[in-house]
């Protein structure tokens, strides 16, 4: 089984077409909802009182959810934010952190003995509180973001030594490493000890960093973009995924991820929020893998 350990959240996300308020959203939903197209897949995060019933249903339908907790004392984590004309500069209009300040995460015993487990962007200390309630996890990944990249840079590597493999953007790689060339700071990230690293590079793709391999992948080209929300934490989500389905992860296997973490992320992308990720199917991801693939060896 694997075990996503991230935010759920309410988003509003506006762009210069369309705005959508307080759609469900969150690194470890997206993450989870994508990773579930390969496994049994588990989440743990926390919502407040305002969260809808019907999004519950939609999580339930897909996740084990046994590990969502509702707070009775305040709402759910709301991230408000806003992208230019094209799509790819966002800034925050908000953060609301809501049900995430004070929240002390646990996990029910039967998550303890996951094989997999991934820890998205959340607060590096609580990853490390969170990494530790586990027995023995064949594979841990992790991400993060700026934020706490500048308030708790320490943390961040502290986390990043003790997990199997890495996935970061190229913003947040170049500013925990403080370096401007991608490929320096995956030989820098590499070093903390994780087995691989991949740096995810937007419209651009990604880069597998694994032993003294580099492996670029362009991302798969799409016509249809409304809202990249979430299309890395999917990427994320699939990538894991697809290593704990295989139970293999060397070079070739790792590989293979990183396109099926492009795959998902092109879906993701599609519709706002996690819209398509919940009415995805297995055809349609084979089938938009085979097209990359044969994409790719033209």
């Amino acid at each position: 089984m694997l075990t996503v350990f991230g935010s759920i959240a309410l988003d509003t996300t506006r762009t210069p077409h369309a705005t959508h308020e307080r759609i469900l959203g969150g690194a470890a939903t997206f993450a989870a909802l994508s990773a579930s197209n390969y496994v049994t897949t588990s989440v743990v995060g926390v919502v407040g009182t305002d969260f809808p019933p019907r999004y519950r249903a939609l999580l339930d339908s897909k996740l084990d959810t046994r590990g969502i907790v509702m707070r009775t004392d305040t709402n759910t984590f709301h991230f408000d934010s806003s992208f230019d004309f094209d799509l790819i500069h966002r800034s925050t209009n908000l953060t609301e952190l809501n049900a995430i300040s004070g929240y002390e995460p646990r996990i029910p015993e039967s998550y303890v003995d996951s094989d997999y487990v991934y820890l998205a962007n959340n607060d590096p200390e609580q990853n490390l509180e969170v990494l530790e309630l586990f027995s023995a996890p064949k594979l841990t990944v992790c991400d993060t973001i700026d934020y706490w990249i500048v308030h708790k840079k320490k943390m961040v590597l502290k986390m990043m030594g003790k997990v199997d493999g890495i996935v970061i953007n190229e913003q947040e790689g170049k500013l925990l490493c403080d370096e401007t060339n991608i490929l320096k700071c995956g030989r820098l990230l590499a070093s903390l000890g994780p087995k691989f690293v991949v740096i995810k590079k937007g419209e651009s793709g990604a880069i597998l960093f694994h032993e003294n391999d580099i492996y670029p992948v362009p991302a798969f080209p799409t016509q249809i973009i409304r809202d990249p929300t979430g299309a890395g934490d999917s990427f994320a989500g699939a990538l894991i995924g697809y290593l704990a389905r295989n139970k293999k992860f060397k070079s070739r296997d790792l590989r293979k991820a990183v396109i099926h973490g492009n795959v998902l992320g092109s879906f993701a992308i599609e519709e706002f929020g996690v819209t398509r990720l919940l009415t995805l199917n297995k055809t349609e991801i084979l089938e938009r893998y085979s097209e990359y693939n044969r994409i790719l060896n033209i």
